[in-house]
């Protein structure tokens, strides 16, 4: 595996630490900046709604740059809007600065994702991927509790200090550890790239995606109300259990990387049909401690995992361009945005256990725009098997 592989995924690991911040450390912020704590939540919202429309434009803006340097502009970005963030003397400033983040953020992926099917062979592309999504999960696994740690000890601006360092030595590391590589040619620019979104399948398969991480997020949203008024843990317990559901994403991650090449669409079909089990399973069994946590743990081993799979399906059903990389990883976050909101919604119709079975619900949509490419995929294996048998005259044709 390339070293640029593991490079890139230190950066999107500050990244995704950045994207996290917020929530970990909302009271805080709050009375940092004389605002409510609904009011910090909507700067949750806007780096999401910054990096689903904005991440597109900004990877536009960059395509006509060879791709390291591409990613250097980009971490000059985000190093900018997180000092912002720190700096910031007000609700104003570090609404700026999470749009700015936001969108640098978004298409970092963009941009990343697409030198990685670039630096390896596509057999391993899958691996490579989810080598590099790596930094997504420990984001989850380490970043969101190292960052809420150093906020809660040292204020929340000294947490945006230290993710200004992880960016600054992640730069550092792509610019030592990423091979100059230039800009693909012959492949027409942005039209070529932008043509490909005429095909109905890639729009099929980027609406799989985005039902795969709204089916998990819907209930990872709201993990922690579910696990402390429903099943009874207490505050102090459910950091651990995220720790070990943040393990549980780590692990599936890199066995769906291992398959991923050979095994796409059943992977995905298969990943989507045990997350239905394990969302509903934990919405019926959310009372009960020990199958709540193993439902849990279910959804971070199939969820987000995904990612691996999901990326390398838009890559055949688009290319490997960083404009087609950066659209899908903004379907993941619509997914996101529309899982929690959602969730939200149910959660005041139907109490805690509804997005639960909004995810369900999902999973299952998710899983019926995977079939069409199963049943095809069955189709073409099943062909050559009987274009390979004897043909037997028929007996009229043996008397002729």
């Amino acid at each position: 595996m390339p070293r640029a592989v593991y490079v890139l995924a230190l950066g999107i690991f500050a990244m995704v630490t950045s994207e996290f911040v917020v929530a970990g450390l909302m009271p805080q912020m709050a009375d940092g900046l004389h605002a409510t704590v609904p009011q910090i939540g909507y700067l949750i919202t806007a780096f999401a709604a910054a990096m689903a429309f904005g991440g597109p434009v900004v990877t536009v803006a960059v395509m006509k740059l060879p791709p390291r340097t591409a990613l250097m502009v980009l971490f000059a970005v985000f190093l900018a809007g997180n000092v912002l963030a720190a700096t910031a003397n007000g609700y104003a400033a570090m609404m700026a600065a999470r749009i700015v983040t936001g969108t640098a953020s978004q298409a970092f992926f963009g941009v990343g994702l697409s030198l990685c099917a670039r630096l390896t062979r596509p057999e391993v592309r899958g691996r490579a991927i989810a080598v590099a999504m790596n930094g997504l999960m420990l984001g989850t696994l380490l970043g969101l509790p190292m960052s809420t740690l150093i906020g809660e000890r040292f204020g929340w601006r000294a947490a945006f200090w230290a993710i200004t360092v992880i960016t600054v030595i992640a730069a550092l590391a792509t610019l030592l550890g990423v091979p100059r590589v230039e800009r693909a040619r012959g492949g027409g620019g942005f039209r070529a790239e932008a043509g490909v979104f005429r095909r109905p399948g890639l729009w099929l398969v980027l609406s799989t995606s985005m039902l795969v991480i709204g089916a998990t997020f819907s209930a990872f949203s709201y993990f922690n109300p579910i696990l402390t008024e429903v099943t009874g843990f207490s505050e102090g317990t459910v950091p651990v259990l995220l720790i070990a559901y943040g393990a549980a994403t780590v692990v599936g991650n890199n066995v769906v990387g291992r398959l991923a090449d050979r095994h796409t669409v059943p992977v995905l079909a298969a990943g989507l049909l045990l997350n239905t089990v394990f969302l509903a399973g934990f919405a019926l069994l959310a009372d009960l401690p020990v199958p709540a946590v193993v439902c849990m743990l279910g959804v971070g081993l199939v969820g987000v995992t995904m990612n691996p799979a999901m990326v390398v399906r838009v890559q055949r059903a688009g290319n490997a361009g960083p404009l087609v990389n950066t659209v899908h990883s903004s379907f993941i976050t619509l997914g996101i945005i529309l899982g929690s909101s959602v969730g939200a919604v149910v959660i005041d119709a139907w109490g805690l256990r509804a997005p639960l079975w909004l995810g369900a619900v999902m999973a299952v949509a998710g899983l019926a725009t995977v079939l069409p490419a199963l049943v095809g995929r069955a189709t073409a294996d099943a062909a050559p098997a009987a274009q390979s048998a004897p043909v037997r005259p028929a007996p009229c044709e043996q008397r002729v």
